[in-house]
């Protein structure tokens, strides 16, 4: 199985990426963890022009365009590959998180960006995708913990900004089945739980 987690920063997807791992290996499955941007060579060289608040006069669509570079070099070197050795592929974060902060967060015409989607990953297409929502308030409580050095480029946008983002995700949860929203404020063990089952229900349909 592909599965990805989205949501805006500081839910907590990638606490449960590491919980989901843990799980799925003491159940003997074989697991490759991978994280956007990077997960390659040159993915994690993109991923490191991509969050360096130094490069703050980055435009738009060149963001959108390294990001969709490095998410084409994952793909093909690493997520087919993996899922052809049938491995479960866990990725934090794919090609819904362009779709939600380049378009809906930046303002970038949402078709343009989903074509983009599809040229850097053809049919590479999730089969489950977490959306762990927040409100906002809580993931500015959750940010304001960190010291700003410990923020990326895109980490340290304004509240109305990650407010679009948010409205981005759920309007592709009502559009896309492969779509689960995860209530991040509840208690991480109680989330886990709710992904397992999700992921049961994915493998034993009725």
């Amino acid at each position: 199985m592909f599965i990805t987690f989205e949501g805006i920063d500081f839910c907590g997807k990638s606490t449960q990426v590491e919980i989901l791992k843990s799980y799925l290996i003491q159940k003997n499955k074989n697991v490759h963890l991978i994280r956007e941007p990077g997960g390659t060579e040159i993915s994690e060289k993109i991923r490191e022009i991509l969050l360096d608040k130094k490069n703050n006069a980055m435009v738009m669509e060149t963001e959108i365009f390294l990001f969709s570079a490095s998410r084409a070099q994952l793909v093909r070197e690493v997520i087919r590959p993996y899922l052809k050795k049938g491995y479960f592929v866990i990725s934090d974060r794919f090609h819904d998180s362009s779709t939600a902060y380049q378009g809906y967060g930046r303002g970038l015409p949402v078709e343009t960006i989903m074509k983009i989607n599809n040229l850097a990953i053809g049919e590479t297409v999730p089969d489950l995708t977490f959306f762990i929502d927040i409100p906002i308030d809580v993931s500015i409580r959750r940010k304001n913990k960190k010291t700003h050095n410990d923020l990326d480029r895109i980490e340290i946008s304004d509240s109305s900004f990650f407010e679009r983002v948010r409205n981005g995700y759920l309007e592709l949860a009502k559009s896309e089945k492969r779509f689960r929203v995860l209530d991040g404020t509840q208690p991480i063990e109680i989330v886990s739980e709710l992904i397992v089952s999700e992921i049961l229900k994915y493998e034993s349909p009725k």
